[in-house]
């Protein structure tokens, strides 16, 4: 005997909610899915009228859907914003060449302006490159830098007023584990802010699918029938985030509300007054966002250009050493020139 949609709208249910566990026919979930993100939006106060808004977009399922939701709710409920997309181009060839095609797509399809910018042109190098230099072991660490640090450039060259980005509940649960178990307090007080950065010299980003399951996005992007690229970075496999993600799966499999749950654990998480807090200001080379001097991403960039890509890899102190160590080559291979020249 098939069984009804629980929202009692006399259909027969397609699918049951990961999320809730409710069983719900097509129509009746996309309402579901599309009013909680619209609480989302509304309760937190994400945009105001008027705002321009870049949605970072990758072409994957997360930021497609992202795009979707936010131009049918701006129509649907008359937000007055401003919509427009902001893609960033690693240079990984057989992934993000691909997947741009894909924000290409949705560009057409939603009609919104779109931005593609490169690390090639902002930071003279490509992912293909950097790996060829660090190996597989620290590479998403230089790409996640360099991609937070090319969104910011973007954003302040289309003049947006946020940045609304994909990220959905199962992200924010695996960084509270990852922030949790590396013993990072500074990011483990701010990962599960729904708007983050803001103020005088930086523009804040939000997430709309802070509440919305990976599980639910993908159901909702298939039975849309959105166009969505679903390859893996070919990088990936060795990110430690990949080891936070099959944790948390594994406890899904027990407990379903686990996501909820410790998204819930970070937001009341406390801290003793001793804790140290990192004070966030503008970097004195690149004048972008930062809570150190010279900020993370001018630091990786200064290794791979000295030819000692694992300079921003680790401790300060011992990228101080690297530098001071390297100087004083060079000046030995100077002085050895100057008496070779004299003879």
């Amino acid at each position: 005997m098939p069984v009804t949609c629980k929202s009692k709208c006399g259909k027969a249910a397609a699918l049951k909610r990961p999320k809730t566990g409710d069983a719900l026919c097509k129509e009746c979930f996309f309402a579901a899915f599309e009013a909680e993100i619209h609480h989302t939006i509304t309760s937190s106060k994400l945009f105001r009228r008027g705002e321009k808004v870049a949605v970072a977009a990758s072409g994957g399922k997360d930021s497609t859907v992202l795009a979707h939701v936010m131009k049918l709710l701006n129509e649907r409920h008359d937000y007055g914003l401003d919509l427009v997309l902001l893609s960033i181009d690693e240079g990984i060839t057989g992934y993000r060449d691909d997947s741009l095609e894909t924000v290409k797509r949705n560009r057409d399809d939603y009609k919104m302006p779109l931005k593609i910018l490169s690390y090639e042109e902002l930071y003279g190098w490509t992912m293909d490159r950097i790996v060829s230099q660090i190996g597989r072991s620290n590479n998403c660490t230089f790409c996640g830098v360099f991609r937070r640090q090319a969104l910011d450039r973007g954003a302040k060259l289309l003049c947006v007023d946020s940045i609304a980005t994909g990220h959905n509940a199962d992200d924010i649960a695996e960084t509270v584990l990852m922030n949790v178990l590396r013993g990072d307090t500074a990011r483990l007080r701010r990962c599960t802010d729904i708007r983050t950065g803001g103020g005088e010299d930086s523009i804040p980003r939000v997430k709309p699918l802070k509440y919305s399951y990976e599980k639910e996005i993908v159901m909702y992007a298939h039975y849309k029938k959105l166009v969505y690229f679903s390859t893996e970075c070919v990088f990936a496999p060795n990110a430690y985030r990949g080891h936070a993600r099959a944790f948390l799966k594994d406890l899904e499999k027990v407990r379903p509300s686990v996501i909820m749950d410790i998204i819930y654990s970070g937001e009341q998480l406390r801290f003793k007054d001793t804790v140290k807090i990192p004070v966030r200001g503008t970097c004195n080379r690149c004048g972008f966002i930062s809570s150190q001097q010279p900020c993370k991403a001018c630091v990786l960039l200064e290794g791979l250009n000295r030819g000692l890509p694992k300079l921003g890899i680790g401790k300060k102190s011992k990228g101080d050493r690297m530098i001071a160590r390297q100087d004083q080559e060079l000046a030995l291979r100077e002085r050895a020139n100057l008496v070779k020249n004299d003879f």
